[in-house]
This record gives C-alpha cells, sequence and structure tokens, in this order.
C-alpha cells in the first residue's frame, strides 16, 4: 500500500501540515486578540426621528400570512425573504462598532499574528517543490 500519496500534505497538496497548523494558530490568536479589543453597541431604528422597526416587519408578516394560506406561494415566500433580509439588514447597518484604545506594540502584534498566520496558511495549501 502507498501511504505516500494517501497522507498528503495540508488541502492534499504537497504543502506543510505544520505550518498550516502554526499559521491557523496565529491566525486565531491575532483574530480573538484584534475582536477582543472591538466593542459593538447598537442604536435604534429611526425613520426621519420615528422608530423604524414595525416597518420591518410588514413584508415579513404579510409573507408568512400568505404563506399560511397557500405554502407554495411564490410572493409570499418572496415576502418572507425580502422581509427578513431587511431585519438582518436593520440590525447590521445600526451597530456602532468601536476599536478600544491600546498601544501601537499591542495593535501591531494584533495585525502580524493574524496576517501571518494567513499567510501561513496559504502557504501550506500551495504545493511545495
Amino acid at each position: 500500500m502507498n501511504y505516500e500519496s494517501k497522507f498528503n500534505g495540508a488541502g492534499g497538496t504537497s504543502g506543510g501540515i505544520i505550518e498550516f497548523f502554526i499559521g491557523l494558530g496565529m491566525a486565531v490568536a491575532g483574530a480573538y486578540l484584534l475582536t477582543d479589543q472591538v466593542t459593538v453597541t447598537s442604536g435604534f431604528w429611526s425613520f426621519y426621528g420615528r422608530s423604524a422597526f414595525g416597518l420591518t416587519l410588514v413584508p415579513l408578516i404579510f409573507g408568512i400570512g400568505i404563506l399560511f394560506f397557500n405554502g407554495k406561494s411564490i410572493v409570499g415566500w418572496l415576502l418572507l425573504f425580502v422581509g427578513i433580509v431587511i431585519i438582518f439588514a436593520g440590525i447590521i447597518t445600526n451597530l456602532n462598532i468601536y476599536f478600544q484604545p491600546t498601544s501601537l506594540f499591542n495593535t501591531i502584534v494584533m495585525l502580524v499574528l493574524l496576517a501571518g498566520g494567513i499567510g501561513l496558511v496559504a502557504r501550506a495549501i500551495v504545493a511545495h517543490k
């Protein structure tokens, strides 16, 4: 049995498994440290000063109502999908993301770990000569 062809490197190529796991560890550590410095808050949905969350529920409610009447209705499925997309888009657009103050050294360490880890993972996936 040819074990050499059965156990290839990362991604089935001749790349290095050790490079892959070191890079993955670096990328995970860098991403964790970077996201640990971020604060995410949420605001309220407004449209010209008024709360607009109820308006985003209208297509969702109509879509659900139509689907209860006829589960094969294309219009009902379309309204349901549009309602869900509007709600998720509204949640994302109303997020306020702040990077907490940190030292330049810590920021460089976080970015080097993240970028270096992604680079090592990419290098491990590419075939080696």
